[in-house]
């Protein structure tokens, strides 16, 4: 099956790239919003807070901008396919994954999104084909973000199966997502229009299970700090974040999108650095070389500027 006909430039530009390490800063960040937000919130009630302000935001802004969301029902169960899978499936196996394995773990094993996109892009697209230095790229990107994790977290891999195997049917889920939503193009639906009705269909069905799960009719109010870091996961680490999510999948497809997963880690103790004074330790700065190499490779241009000057030099 091929999904979504408009051609995708494989090779991002600069503009391409500048958006990839916005969201990555942009999804980096969100971390220390739910740390904040953890403290009063239960994890399920986050989530529905993030995407449901995030739907309010992004409603305000069409109607700001003077677009119009579209009417037509088949556009709409689109929406409602890429909220399951990219948001409301992936999310509550991550939250319960993360009950019953490290967060180290967890995020390693959801560093994968990357590996499992190629493969699906592979079979699913026309224009997004498996290379040699894509798949070592992203085997360089995985083994960057295991290095700055800290490779001992590697050591509890044996045990607890069933909350691992939730963490990677979560990144599975991110990356069908990435391939699903190349469709949006072809149909004529915005970026903006694209994040709205995503994370309006979202809202809709984490409703009720926020609600059984959470029941937060027995919460105390929380305290402002935690309202400010939920305003800023929802209005920053979401609402903006899908604009850029989208606007990259639109160009330049899910394979590089989805590079944001071996990015967010690196944004994440970067941040950490600048804000919460957390010290960078010298297994930061090889995970990030690693990952590095691994983003060089996937973009290829310099391997083919090399190919091209050692073949102009036997000449």
């Amino acid at each position: 099956m091929q999904t979504g006909n408009s051609s995708i430039n494989r090779t991002m530009g600069a503009r391409e790239w500048a958006m990839l390490l916005t969201l990555s800063v942009l999804w980096g960040g969100s971390f220390f919003f739910a740390s904040v937000a953890l403290e009063e919130l239960p994890p399920l009630s986050i989530v529905f807070l993030r995407v449901g302000i995030a739907a309010i935001i992004l409603n305000i802004l069409v109607r700001m901008l003077g677009a119009r969301m579209p009417g037509d029902r088949r556009v709409w169960q689109v929406f409602f396919g890429m909220g399951l899978i990219n948001n409301v499936v992936p999310f509550c196996l991550i939250v319960w994954g993360q009950t019953q394995i490290a967060s180290g773990l967890a995020a390693i094993l959801n560093a994968t999104t990357p590996f499992f996109t190629v493969i699906l892009a592979h079979f699913m697209t026309s224009d997004e084909k498996m290379s040699g230095n894509r798949m070592f790229g992203i085997l360089a990107g995985l083994a960057g973000v295991v290095v700055i994790i800290g490779p001992e977290v590697l050591a509890g891999l044996g045990s607890n199966a069933l909350a691992q195997f939730a963490i990677l049917a979560a990144a599975i889920s991110y990356a069908i997502a990435g391939v699903y939503g190349r469709r949006f193009k072809s149909m004529g639906v915005t970026p903006m229009q694209t994040a709205t009705g995503q994370s309006s269909a979202s809202a809709v069905m984490l409703v009720p299970i926020a609600l059984f799960v959470d029941r937060p009719w027995t919460f105390a109010m929380p305290g402002m700090n935690t309202w400010l870091a939920i305003f800023g996961i929802a209005a920053l680490s979401t609402a903006l974040g899908y604009i850029l999510y989208f606007r990259i999948l639109a160009t330049a497809g899910a394979t590089n999108l989805l590079l944001v997963t071996f990015l967010v880690p690196v944004s994440a103790i970067l941040l950490g650095s600048l804000f919460l004074a957390e010290v960078l330790e010298p297994k930061h700065f090889a995970g990030m070389v690693l990952i590095g190499l691994g983003l060089v490779l996937i973009d290829g241009r310099v391997f083919a500027r090399l190919r091209t000057t050692a073949g102009s030099g036997a000449s």
